[in-house]
């Protein structure tokens, strides 16, 4: 494991002063009396709670790097010199038929009435942080044109500016989540969806009545959690009006905005922002199954979860109830997240890692599946950026995981390619774009794909941040597709636990995926006995 240095890093901005510092506490383990800073504790001397956030807050998505003893790199993939599975009905395996561009990547999900994606991955919740707002279209018609599902998040509707709430305190007009739902469906293929994330201040504001009568949005989902952290969401406010807005809107705001001794200390300049909070949500089996049934009689074709690195008992309790109420997908979000917006210690030290609670979530779905009941689709979220990631979640949660959940690594490249277009219109070009020209047609490698899917007329409507989204999806799908021939699967629902192998004993014992010395041992002693 890497040495951890918890009393500074770059998600704070803060910096170690010694190149030696003690491992248990992260300190310089020589502290001065006069230091000039810059690390955690420094800082929090005169910053305060400031420090427990990364930052700055809506210009940057944050990742906790806590090294854990077993994680995904800990996996294999194996590779195979015959056959092929997954291949159309009739077709005779042979090198002139088992071509990797043949590779369907496609999946689905949904309990009764399925959902398709043309790549196996969808966007974690964008949802009332800053930088999933200003970069929404980017994100949305990215999402869109690629044929995967975007998941619009919690709050969104909450913290809106220019909310209406009716006299019973319902909301009424929504102009942001308005905005959301019509950039996504006015590019919608046909494969994905946008679906709706609703939390405890959601459902008391009543999102879910208004985006079904309003937009007939056919699929909500539920949250208990996310693996960035243990608590509800959070953004940062800037106006101390805008601060007692929400408060009165029913949300957790810190400090007190109302507080005489806290406004005066924001008139002095003394901090900046406040934070605005979710209130905890308090699962039962009875209260979730009340509620999935309420959204379906609301007119809601499907109903979906999204859970975060709780407990191996609320994660028992997710495959379950999920199973009882006939959820159409259910998202396992293991430690360490990312996000624009969490406390970076939490994102650190808290929640069980992706590795060992998709193991578990495997293991308890298989249970139910042995007594007969129903697994709901799953899907994993937790770090995931490259092809080898979602081969490996799909295969190690394979009958069961459909898809792969990725946060940052879907964010990045709509912001990359914003960038480039305001790069363009200033003429500032990094040299690591302009090696590639000067133009959009010239930098995208898919820009006249994107043309031919949207027409010639539309592409100049496309923001340039949906170029980047697609060709990233067409990076994880062609790079998909390789892994998948060299492991001679050739339909995602061919993938198989087998696919892999545990590079460590303590990855075997999380996993239960054999060690790379045993798999296809017997058979290999067999061949050499004949």
């Amino acid at each position: 494991m890497n040495l951890q240095r918890p009393n500074s890093n770059d998600a704070t901005r803060s910096a170690n002063r010694s190149r030696s510092v003690v491992p248990g506490s992260g300190l310089c383990s020589r502290c001065v009396d006069g230091c000039q800073g810059n690390c955690e504790v420094f800082r929090a001397s005169f910053r305060g709670r400031e420090l427990i956030y990364p930052g700055p807050f809506g210009d940057v998505t944050a990742g906790g790097d806590k090294d854990y003893p077993v994680d995904y790199s800990h996996l294999n993939i194996q590779g195979y010199a015959q056959g092929a599975r997954g291949l159309p009905e009739g077709v005779e395996a042979g090198p002139d038929t088992a071509r990797f561009p043949l590779v369907g990547t496609e999946t689905e999900y949904g309990w009764d009435r399925k959902v398709r994606m043309k790549v196996p991955v969808f966007t974690g919740a964008l949802g009332s942080t800053e930088i999933a707002r200003k970069n929404w279209e980017h994100f949305a018609v990215g999402a869109a044109i690629s044929g995967v599902t975007i998941v619009c998040g919690e709050n969104v509707c909450g913290i809106d500016p220019g909310l209406e709430l009716s006299a019973g305190k319902k909301v009424k007009k929504a102009p942001d989540m308005d905005r959301r739902i019509e950039a996504y469906k006015r590019y919608h293929t046909g494969y994905g969806e946008i679906l709706i994330q609703m939390n405890v201040e959601d459902t008391n504001l009543g999102v879910a009545e208004y985006i079904i009568d309003k937009h007939g949005i056919e699929t909500i989902e539920l949250k208990w959690g996310q693996g960035a952290k243990c608590i509800g969401g959070e953004i940062k406010v800037a106006q101390l009006e805008r601060a007692l807005e929400l408060q009165k809107r029913g949300y957790i705001v810190t400090p007190d905005p109302s507080d005489p001794v806290v406004a005066a200390s924001w008139q002095d300049g003394a901090f900046k922002e406040f934070e605005r909070h979710s209130r905890l949500g308090f699962v039962s089996e009875e209260g979730f199954l009340q509620e999935v049934e309420r959204l379906h009689a609301l007119g809601f074709k499907r109903v979906t979860l999204k859970t975060g690195a709780y407990s191996l008992k609320e994660l028992a309790q997710a495959v379950k109830y999920c199973s009882r109420a006939k959820i159409d997908l259910l998202t396992i979000d293991g430690a360490s997240g990312g996000t624009g917006m969490s406390p970076w210690r939490m994102m650190e030290e808290w929640g069980v890692p992706s590795i060992y609670l998709h193991s578990a979530a495997y293991e308890y779905a298989s249970i139910l599946a042995a007594r007969g009941e129903r697994v709901p689709d799953l899907a994993f979220a937790g770090g995931f950026s490259t092809e080898d990631h979602v081969f490996k979640v799909l295969a190690l949660g394979a009958p069961y995981v459909k898809a792969v959940c990725m946060g940052r690594a879907l964010m990045i490249p709509g912001m990359v390619g914003k960038n480039i277009g305001q790069w363009l219109k200033e003429g500032s070009l990094p040299k690591s774009v302009a090696e590639f020209g000067s133009t959009p047609e010239e930098i995208f490698i898919n820009y006249e794909r994107v043309k031919d899917l949207v027409g010639a007329a539309e592409i100049k409507n496309i923001p340039l941040g949906a170029i980047g989204i697609y060709s990233y999806a067409d990076k994880l799908r062609v790079g998909l597709q390789q892994l998948m021939a060299g492991a001679r699967r050739f339909h995602i629902s061919t993938l198989d636990r087998q696919d892999l192998m545990s590079l460590t004993e303590e990855c075997v014992r999380v996993t239960g995926i054999p060690y790379v010395m045993d798999c296809y041992r017997n058979e290999a002693l067999e061949i050499l006995k004949s």
